[in-house]
């Protein structure tokens, strides 16, 4: 009985630290200026990587990074079409990045959102 106790506090341990870790995704996402510079590039809609390559003066390796975490983060979609990546902002991803913002930044008496963040792990 006892190390049942152990063992579910510590798979809810578990479940929290991959909430903060996804949470985190989202808000390195926004945290380089260059991906902030192809974020503000998006904003006039879905373009080739060929585009944001010839507007952002990075490599094509650096820019690949940086596409890999805008979609990581679930701020960017990215769309396959032949040999080129489209991207385009996510609404979903953007409004999921501004609750989370508000909720984290919300003083409350209660630990509703580690609740809700553990109940989130635990579904999937």
């Amino acid at each position: 009985m006892y190390y049942d106790h152990i063992e579910k506090n510590r798979y809810m341990e578990d479940a929290v630290n991959q909430a903060h870790l996804e949470n985190a995704k989202i808000f390195k996402a926004f945290s380089d200026e260059t991906r902030l510079l192809v974020l503000e590039l998006l904003q006039g809609g879905e373009k080739c990587a060929c585009v944001l390559l010839e507007k952002v003066a990075v490599a094509q390796s650096t820019l690949s990074h940086h596409m890999k975490i805008l979609v990581e983060g679930g701020i960017v979609n990215a769309r396959k079409d032949g040999k080129w990546t489209y991207y385009s902002i996510s609404r979903d991803g953007c409004e999921t990045a501004s609750q989370l913002l508000n909720e984290i930044t919300t003083v409350r008496k209660t630990k509703r959102r580690q609740v809700v963040a553990i109940k989130n792990v635990l579904e999937k």
